[in-house]
């Protein structure tokens, strides 16, 4: 039987929490983020906060400069991890191929529970219908014959909508789409695709193969097959985790080394209790840095040997840090990731065992 594939994905998610939670927000631009005194960045914005051009992951000073009159919350993700346990519940009554992108959002393989009495679109409506009535949040769905145009489909008539991609409307879809809506196009590649002539999936449809890779490398397989709506990919039930990490953001800019790696410090001994709960070592070391003018850099070792304790951790942090750092740029935020997981086996070792 031919795949049927919903992707749900749940309207301003944190923000409607708060707005269930407060009904006097209602109608209010409400935004969700770290440090409503202007730190950190937008978790999540309502419709109407969005309407005054707050987005996801913009700074808080800037949503304060568009949005002043906005309701600015500190988010409680304890709260939004058990209104998504609740969702995903909700999705399992239906079909026990759930695989989670986050917290508020989910591609499920419902092929199996389609026949003649429900259709791949009914059954979303019921999903949709089941989180409304259990937890009074709206979702938006897609609905089509792989993960790729699903996704696409439940992007496009939010909030609180649905839309079907069938072979009858898909290339019809992708052909008038600005190229920017295509899911893993920003805007670097954007901007790029742009001095290529390339502003529509129409124009993008026209280049052959051969020319896409030349131009976009190994992406560009990706995209030649995304434009004729093809895709793959199975709908995993359980995704294996491929990295744990944690950032902070500073309340002040600094570039003061001993103020820096005490935050790194601490970091790498959040991530040892994640690692030791999830019972994964890790092959690489990651840190990041963002700077005061909001510019992103990252230094990452490869490793002969895994390392799960912070104070191993740490040991190669620190040096990566020194390589990445500008002394003269004050540091706004710093970030740890061990990646590269594997079963820890040799979790009670440290790195100066295997020497």
């Amino acid at each position: 039987m031919e795949k049927r594939i919903v992707h749900i994905d749940m309207d301003y998610f944190y923000a409607q929490v708060e707005v269930r939670d407060n009904p006097k927000l209602k109608g209010k631009p409400v935004i969700v983020g770290g440090r409503a005194s202007g730190r950190g960045v937008v978790a999540t914005a309502s419709y109407e906060a969005r309407a005054m051009g707050v987005h996801s992951a913009m700074p808080m000073a800037r949503a304060h400069q568009l949005c002043p009159d906005g309701y600015y919350i500190t988010p409680r993700f304890e709260v939004y991890r058990a209104v998504s346990q609740q969702i995903m519940e909700i999705f399992h009554r239906y079909t026990s191929l759930v695989e989670p992108l986050s917290l508020d959002e989910a591609y499920l393989d419902i092929t199996a529970s389609v026949n003649a009495e429900r259709s791949a679109s009914q059954i979303a409506q019921m999903i949709r219908r089941d989180i409304w009535q259990e937890t009074g949040l709206t979702s938006s769905a897609g609905v089509s014959y792989n993960k790729f145009l699903a996704k696409l489909a439940s992007g496009m008539n939010k909030p609180n909508g649905i839309t079907v991609i069938t072979y009858h409307n898909v290339h019809d879809i992708l052909m008038k789409l600005d190229i920017g809506d295509f899911p893993g196009v920003g805007k670097v590649s954007k901007e790029k695709m742009h001095e290529y002539g390339i502003y529509t999936g129409e124009d993008l449809y026209q280049k052959s193969e051969r020319d896409l890779i030349y131009l976009f490398g190994k992406r560009g397989k990706y995209l030649y097959e995304r434009v004729r709506g093809k895709d793959e990919r199975e709908v995993k039930s359980e995704r294996q985790r491929k990295s744990v990490g944690a950032e902070r953001t500073f309340s002040v800019d600094t570039n003061q080394d001993e103020e820096i790696l005490r935050k790194i410090e601490m970091l790498c001994e959040k991530i040892e209790e994640r690692l030791e709960k999830l019972q994964k070592a890790g092959y690489t070391v990651t840190v990041k840095i963002k700077t005061n003018t909001f510019e992103t850099h990252t230094k990452q070792q490869s490793l002969k040997t895994p390392v799960q304790q912070a104070r191993d951790i740490y040991q190669i942090a620190y040096d990566l840090y020194y390589d990445v750092k500008d002394p003269d740029i004050p540091i706004r935020l710093i970030g740890v990731t061990v990646g590269t997981l594997q079963d820890a086996a040799f979790r009670n070792m440290t790195i100066y065992d295997f020497l």
